[in-house]
């Protein structure tokens, strides 16, 4: 059985991989530049391709001649807020990952704040201030101008996550779709006192809840 952990550092411009044994000592490190790129002015995305190829290549490096046995698990950090949308199956990327950067969204975030209540319930239920930053006006975004994006989620084809989200697909070959509190928080969809997606919330940016991790 492995004794090494691989500590994933995914970041907004670069990712970072340790390797640490036993007594938490760094054995091995290596880093892969991945940069953003910005269609428009306040516009910030990734591309999830080469995310995960410039993730994939850091583990690589960081393992050298190591054997990937030696792993005995796998921990991830990333970039929280930052989201994007892939097909189930493949996980192959459907559209651009919005960064957490990103300013699109801020003309509907006004919009959503003039509504009576609305910014109140938002802190009640996710502990956030209605802002860009967060992926729900994001993922609403992305299904508003994503061509067949919105049919491929009705039909169970298509799914969103944030980079931790999409990193456990590619690492375990499809088989896991699942995210932590930690990053769930950062989406403005999570209820705090149910740790479950909150049904009003998803309602409101028109987010099936089926398409978002467990």
């Amino acid at each position: 059985m492995g004794k090494l952990i691989c500590a994933i550092d995914q970041g907004t411009t670069s990712t970072t991989v340790l390797l640490i044994d036993a007594s938490l000592n760094i054995v091995a490190r290596a880093s892969a530049e991945i940069l953003p790129t910005y269609p428009r002015y306040g516009w910030v995305e990734h591309d999830l391709n080469k995310v995960w190829e410039g993730t994939a290549k850091a583990i690589r490096d960081a393992l050298g001649y190591r054997s990937p046995s030696e792993i005995a698990a796998i921990s991830i950090t990333n970039q929280r807020e930052t989201v994007g949308a892939w097909d189930r199956e493949s996980g192959k990327p459907l559209a651009p990952a919005i960064v957490w950067q990103c300013r699109r969204t801020a003309d509907r975030c006004d919009e959503l704040k003039k509504q009576p209540g609305f910014e109140d319930m938002v802190k009640k239920t996710t502990g956030l201030v209605v802002d860009p930053y967060f992926s729900s006006t994001k993922i609403e975004w992305l299904l508003k101008h994503t061509k067949g994006l919105s049919a491929r989620v009705q039909n169970g084809d298509a799914v969103f996550g944030t980079i931790d989200t999409f990193l456990l697909h590619r690492l375990s070959g499809g088989t896991s779709f699942a995210t932590d509190v930690s990053n769930a928080s950062r989406t403005m969809l999570m209820d705090l006192k149910t740790l479950k997606w909150s049904e009003e919330l998803c309602r409101t940016f028109g987010v099936t809840p089926a398409s978002l991790p467990q």
